[in-house]
């Protein structure tokens, strides 16, 4: 008898990261493969590791779109997996508006509310619903979920949710929906793991990737986070420029920029990329010695840092400061120098435990604890994809 399984299925604008879990009797999760195909639109890079983190399978192929990424996939996966059977998939839809704040089975009428939260945020929404549109022609037969980046955030309170601007019908979708929410979602739910009961108390999490945010959380519930109406706002990022006064918009138009060239610039020029002039990848910029390199490294630190304070402002205090995503998980010396600007609020660094890749990079006795916790966000997807299908007053209900 086949085994049960899901895919989780996160679709970037020239990637698609994937993981796919097999269903126990008891209805646990068991991952059995995780991996992604990279350059999509070039000459791509699709690689397969197991649960462990060992690469499995790895090749260069030519990848023209969206459609061939997964036809590569699914093609891998009826090979590899000939015993296992695709019960459902899971999407990363990292816009759901002020409609969706629960995983949502994908029907047409919701596809149809999606694509007209594009604007929102134009640089992954089209993504996310591609790969929900391949899917349904390559698999047309199989379920498919949406689990949303903005849910995790749609129960702050109103104060953080609202703009200074007047009622008007025009604005009613202009709010503060805040972003990375599922990785957000995936650290508060495994908190208590690492920090006992200590986890519900005031903490902040910094999700420091080439997209980068940071939420404040009280018993595990989003507070304030620096991402606002699009994934644009917050601190500056790989590409993005981060916070930058509206008028500016307006001044560039004044200049005769028109609103692609405005749009490039603030999503694809900006941040690291664009105040270094050479590179996006904060990995790389620390191997440089140049002064432009460093002043963007520089910027990167500061606005994480005071982003920090600003948190723990709305927080009332902070317990803990966590680490996450690729440079939170990996790059040292960020967490170092962030750290010591947090010394103010309590923050004591062990610089051997940070070094070693210790989940604890504080002392012992530091009033406030700085913690590495690896996000997942494709677990926390197949989670919530198989929580829907088996809730018996959804009227999406599935059986196995």
């Amino acid at each position: 008898m086949s085994a049960a399984s899901l895919l989780s299925i996160n679709s970037g604008s020239s990637s698609l990261k994937f993981g796919l879990f097999s269903i126990t009797e008891t209805k646990h999760l068991q991952r059995l493969y995780q991996g992604q195909l990279t350059a999509i639109g070039g000459s791509g890079e699709f690689q397969v590791s197991d649960a462990d983190g060992r690469v499995l399978h790895k090749q260069n192929p030519d990848i023209s779109s969206h459609q061939q990424a997964l036809q590569i996939l699914l093609d891998w996966l009826a090979k590899e997996t000939r015993s296992l059977q695709l019960l459902a998939t899971g999407h990363r839809i990292v816009h759901g508006g002020t409609r969706f704040t629960t995983p949502t089975l994908i029907t047409p009428d919701v596809l149809e509310y999606l694509q007209t939260l594009v604007p929102l945020a134009p640089n992954h929404q089209p993504a996310n619903l591609l790969g929900i549109s391949t899917l349904q022609d390559l698999q047309p037969g199989i379920p498919q979920v949406a689990c949303f980046d903005t849910a995790f955030h749609h129960a702050r309170p109103e104060v953080e949710q609202r703009f200074a601007l007047p009622s008007h019908s025009k604005l009613k979708a202009v709010r503060r929906y805040g972003f990375h929410g599922l990785s957000y979602q995936y650290i508060a739910s495994v908190l208590p793991d690492y920090l006992g009961a200590a986890a519900d108390g005031k903490i902040i999490v910094a999700h420091l990737g080439h997209g980068a945010s940071l939420c404040a959380m009280h018993e595990r519930r989003s507070i304030a986070t620096t991402m606002t109406f699009t994934p644009l706002d917050g601190i500056p990022m790989g590409t993005r420029c981060g916070s930058i006064d509206p008028a500016v918009v307006l001044y560039l138009l004044q200049r005769g920029m028109g609103e692609k060239e405005i749009s490039d610039l603030l999503y694809f020029q900006s941040g690291l990329l664009g105040v270094s002039g050479t590179s996006d990848n904060l990995a790389e910029l620390l191997q440089q010695s140049d002064t432009q390199a460093q002043f963007a490294i520089d910027l990167f630190i500061h606005h994480s840092t005071r982003a920090i304070g600003s948190l723990a402002a709305a927080l009332g205090g902070v317990d803990a400061i966590v680490f996450t995503a690729g440079i939170g998980e990996h790059a040292v010396s960020i967490r170092d120098a962030i750290c010591k600007g947090c010394a103010w609020l309590g923050v004591q660094l062990d610089k051997k435990a940070n070094l070693s890749g210790q989940a604890c990079i504080t002392q012992q006795n530091s009033p406030v604890q700085a913690w590495v916790i690896p996000t997942d966000e494709e677990r926390l997807i197949a989670e919530q994809t198989l929580a829907l299908i088996h809730t018996d007053n959804s009227k999406y209900r599935m059986s196995l």
